[in-house]
């Protein structure tokens, strides 16, 4: 009987998976989509139920949505990304509504802050993308102090963006070896991540709901703005962009509720609600 001798898995490396990933992300203007997520925010610090004076680190928080929400609460907040194009038009938003926000260019998985510095941390579709997702949840944990809480709002693999990344994967491949970001919207994942460190996980279901002028027009401002759809784009030819655009048409239309044209597309998200040990 022969004997197979199994062979290691190569070493992922983090650091080329996350350059390319910063720039897929710098790629277009994030904003432009993120602004209109702005109710997930809401909501989370709702979740949270967040206090004046709550000291508040927003993780991977894009163009600000979750840190205007929780300074609109009166929280001393502190919005982190790595994107320092997506820093800029959280402080140009912060200021016309005059919050005093500290915004802080800062790595999800090496945040350069002491342990247990606050209250609060959270992360609206953020740092679900990291490919390191055990030191990103290392790092949450640490920086949050005992007995703080942790929220998070991530999308599940079975919602419109969990199928869209899916799809995007015929096309482009992910990394060999790097988890789906969509495992953060499973309670078993977070479990794992978050398990040891947790008095409590709450994790609730709830849905976000696109509402665009057309499929097409999601596609256009996606394709435009949204640095992963900007990228895979520009990484097919011509017929492979044509069939990418069928795939992407038809998984809308599966799930578009309008019956006008218009395009009314839920995507299911996992808010979390973490309570530390």
């Amino acid at each position: 009987m022969s004997t197979v001798i199994a062979t290691p898995s190569p070493a992922i490396d983090f650091a080329a998976v996350k350059t390319r990933q910063q720039a897929a992300w710098s790629t277009g203007n994030y904003a432009v989509v993120g602004t209109t997520l702005q109710i997930v925010g809401e909501t989370l610090c709702e979740a949270l139920d967040l206090r004046s004076g709550t000291r508040v680190l927003d993780v991977a928080a894009g163009n600000g949505n979750a840190s205007l929400a929780a300074a609109r609460r009166w929280c001393d907040v502190t919005s982190t990304d790595y994107v320092p194009s997506l820093l800029d038009a959280g402080r140009a938003r912060a200021q016309v509504e005059g919050h005093a926000i500290k915004f802080q260019d800062a790595d999800a998985e090496n945040l350069p802050f002491r342990d247990g510095s606050f209250d609060a941390v959270m992360s609206t579709f953020g740092v679900m993308f990291t490919p390191d997702q055990e030191k990103s949840a290392s790092e949450l944990t640490r920086v949050c102090k005992p007995c703080g809480k942790i929220g998070l709002a991530n999308w599940t693999p079975e919602s419109f963006i969990g199928q869209l990344f899916k799809t995007i994967g015929k096309y482009v491949p992910p990394a060999s070896g790097v988890k789906s970001p969509a495992l953060w919207g499973t309670k078993a994942r977070l479990d794992e991540l978050f398990g040891k460190a947790a008095r409590a996980i709450h994790a609730t279901q709830r849905e976000f709901t696109f509402r665009y002028r057309s499929p097409a027009h999601w596609i256009d401002v996606f394709r435009t703005y949204y640095g992963p759809l900007t990228k895979t784009f520009a990484a097919l030819d011509s017929d492979k962009q044509a069939a990418f655009t069928r795939d992407l048409l038809a998984l809308m239309e599966s799930n578009n509720r309008s019956g006008d044209g218009t395009l009314v597309l839920p995507s299911e998200y996992l808010e979390v609600v973490i309570e530390r040990k």
